[in-house]
């Protein structure tokens, strides 16, 4: 597929996502909410990709919503998104409009390269890891757009920064710093603008490379999981998933390749 508001790639196992309106900021457009779910769910079910980075192209990541787009939507659209065909098999929770990333059974890595607002902060909020450039900033916005917390973010960012500092990057929509974003936990660790990429896809590749995809598949949903079990629940998912892992070819692998001192080469299987 030709994709109109970003680009696709992959190399060494890794495909990158590439939100592609530099003069705009890579402001969100419902073309790009169709190119990057699209693109996502292709990531997802090719056997050859085993992590996926989501970044922007130019300055920044996403300054959130396309300001043309909003000054026209229809309040009685909202909620109501594209078509999205429900999977039975899927926790409903990770089917919302927006929320498809966690169910996605390999590491989504946001790479924030730049300003990151709005919807752009969704966005990177339902991604597994946030690496940024020292110089980033970030915002929710939408309270100084007279918005509430939208598609979610009232959820994610309690469980990433803390009851009280989510309530007060939604209140205040205020500026954060990198350095702020990365103390509270919104962020997991910076780099200098010129070395992002580089350490970005040094931490994706040695996750290619020498973690087992299907120990990942099970320990992503277990994490995600976790909010709406039990600890009795937890307990016993990890006990029945551990009796299969055990039987399966990458623990096997694992295994091997420890005692042999090599490389592994896991099949996810």
């Amino acid at each position: 597929m030709s994709y109109e508001h970003i680009l696709y790639e992959v190399s060494d196992r890794i495909a990158t996502i590439t939100l592609n309106r530099p003069d705009r900021m890579n402001a969100w457009t419902a073309i790009m909410e169709r190119d990057v779910r699209h693109a996502m769910e292709a990531a997802a079910d090719d056997d050859n990709v085993r992590v996926i980075v989501l970044t922007g192209a130019g300055r920044g990541f996403c300054a959130g919503a396309d300001m043309d787009a909003l000054k026209g939507i229809d309040p009685n659209e909202v909620g109501r998104g594209e078509n999205i065909p429900f999977d039975m098999n899927r926790r409903a929770d990770w089917q919302t409009r927006y929320a498809y990333y966690p169910a996605i059974r390999k590491p989504v890595i946001a790479m924030l390269n730049g300003a990151t607002a709005g919807i752009g902060l969704v966005h990177a909020l339902y991604c597994d890891l946030r690496f940024a450039a020292d110089t980033a900033v970030f915002t929710t916005a939408f309270a100084r757009r007279g918005l509430i917390a939208e598609h979610g973010i009232g959820w994610m960012l309690p469980r990433i920064v803390g009851h009280a500092n989510a309530l007060d990057l939604l209140m205040s929509a205020r500026r954060v710093s990198a350095e702020e974003a990365l103390r509270i936990g919104l962020v997991n660790r910076l780099s200098s603008p010129e070395k992002l990429r580089e350490e970005t896809y040094a931490y994706a590749r040695d996750l290619a490379d020498f973690v087992s995809p299907s120990a990942i598949a099970v320990i992503k949903r277990q994490v995600y999981d976790v909010p709406f079990q039990t600890l009795a629940e937890a307990t016993i998912d990890a006990n029945r998933e551990m009796q299969i892992a055990l039987k399966g070819n990458d623990f096997r692998e694992g295994v091997a390749s420890f005692v042999e001192k090599r490389p592994p080469r896991f099949t996810g299987t």
